[in-house]
């Protein structure tokens, strides 16, 4: 059993279990394990198996310096959701598990003109008609089905592909992480089936705690920062959560099928079936990692055809003159190159981000020009009814590769949320705050009540102390369509 005595504190937001706690057992320990987390949220941490999931992640082939978990941690498949660990390019493997089934789950911010008096008259349309458009729910998908082929071109061509074709602007490419494309995916490496299952669902909400809320700006913590970000007090904007969908999900359940028998070929042996990895450089490894970039050049397609839907229901409703403009989107469950200074020398490594996501400093060249000089967007979305955050990247997040949390995290299963708690019960007493609430099904309300989910404030607050990320503005929501 572990316990709080087996911790090291480093500071108030950071706790270590040295490499030593485990080397005598069969999976021994390579490098220690972090958390970053309050002393009271470390209590927290013990209700599930996050801490045994994250010592098991410290025994992945190749992993260097740290195994990290962020305050949002929780319980998942394999390593926590809330991991972050990178492994070397030259001698390592790369872990599916370790990534997550919802490849490139992530969030995207638009920005209105807009103050929240001048759209509170049209809240409730906006809200509904966002919903008509959208499909959400699992296995929902769009009416019209793209041809496999056409799936080809999104999963090679990623937003860009998109915008080519006049769905987004070229501010939509340059406002993306990565440009909204891995340059390294192809196609050829995605299975019919998975491709099959994604061909009607380009601009979909999808399940679980995906969602678009309208939300307005409640607080400036950062006013330099704020209006580079082109952020103001009580502006309307919309946050889009959402990922892969069944594709991404098949591409993961795919490779995992290929890993866990070929692990035995390359002699690797890990603590659970949920750990297959295989070489990075390995043929099975390099399949993967392609097709990981695929799905997650569909994802970000997925959310820049929500975008231009949201944004036909926005004109339709307040005028053609009116727009929202993409701020930014950041992938969550990615695994990708990277370079850091290990032992004074420079060393290419695979962070593996599932969970968590990534914090890049000012000045650092990936990410747009017009950020660089105060860091890139971070956006941090609160559970349903609670606030959300958007931080900008700092050069103290070095010490986690530059990554931070990705959310609030759960406390409770969607099973046990469902038992204590009603969907209508939910909804009322978000309707008692003002906030609207779209969702077909009040089990999905359920699943996501807030109740399930830490306090994002206390996880948002030990990132900005920590340094893994700094607070610019915090988002109150006023409307919510649910994924189902």
């Amino acid at each position: 059993m572990i316990s709080k005595k087996d911790f090291v504190k480093i500071n108030n937001y950071l706790w270590e279990i040295p490499k030593s706690f485990r080397q005598s057992a069969s999976w021994r320990m390579r490098v220690p394990a972090r958390i970053y987390t309050s002393e009271k949220m470390l209590e927290e941490i013990f209700r599930d198996r996050s801490i045994p999931q994250l010592l098991n992640g410290t025994t992945l082939p190749g992993i260097i310096k740290y195994a990290i978990a962020m305050p949002d941690c929780h319980e998942g498949y394999s390593v926590p959701i809330g991991f972050v660990g990178a492994i070397k390019t030259s001698d390592g493997v790369i872990s599916p598990g370790a990534c997550g089934f919802d490849i490139n789950c992530g969030m995207r911010l638009l920005k209105s003109n807009q103050v929240e008096k001048e759209i509170k008259p049209y809240l409730e349309k906006l809200a509904t008609e966002i919903q008509k458009e959208i499909p959400s729910g699992l296995g929902r998908g769009r009416q019209v089905k793209l041809s496999v082929k056409q799936i080809d071109k999104i999963l090679d061509g990623g937003v860009s592909r998109l915008v080519g074709q006049g769905y987004g602007e070229k501010e939509d490419v340059i406002n993306c992480e990565a440009s909204g494309r891995l340059d390294w995916a192809d196609a050829l490496v995605v299975s019919e089936r998975a491709k099959n299952r994604g061909r009607n669902q380009v601009g979909t909400l999808g399940s679980g705690n995906h969602f678009i809320e309208i939300q307005k700006v409640a607080e400036i913590f950062d006013e330099k920062t704020a209006k580079v970000f082109g952020l103001f007090k009580d502006q309307i904007v919309l946050m889009i959560h959402t990922g892969s969908r069944g594709l991404g999900h098949q591409v993961c359940t795919d490779y995992l099928r290929t890993m866990i028998p070929a692990m035995a070929k390359y002699k690797i042996k890990m603590p659970e079936r949920e750990f297959a990895c295989c070489p990075f450089n390995s043929s099975e490894g390099q399949r993967y990692f392609k097709a990981m970039a695929s799905a997650a050049n569909y994802a970000w397609a997925n959310r820049q055809m929500i975008t231009y839907y949201t944004r036909l229901v926005w004109k339709r409703i307040l005028g053609e003159k009116e727009k929202l403009d993409l701020l930014y989107d950041v992938a969550h469950n990615i695994i990708k190159k990277e370079k850091y200074k290990i032992d004074e020398k420079e060393t290419e490594v695979i962070v593996h981000r599932k969970g968590a996501t990534r914090a890049f400093p000012p000045g650092h060249l990936e990410i747009p020009l017009k950020y660089q000089e105060v860091g890139q967007p971070v956006l941090i979305p609160g559970s349903m009814g609670t606030a959300s955050y958007v931080l900008a990247g700092q050069k103290t997040g070095e010490q986690a590769f530059y990554s931070t949390n990705h959310g609030a995290g759960r406390t409770m299963s969607r099973h046990e949320a469902m038992r204590r708690v009603s969907g209508q019960t939910v909804i009322n007493e978000l309707k008692q705050k003002g906030i609207i609430v779209k969702c077909f099904s009040t089990r999905g309300i359920a699943e996501e009540a807030p109740m399930a989910y830490k306090d994002v404030d206390e996880v948002v607050e030990v990132v900005h102390q920590a340094g893994l990320s700094k607070k610019v503005a915090k988002l109150a929501p006023l409307a919510v369509i649910k994924g189902e």
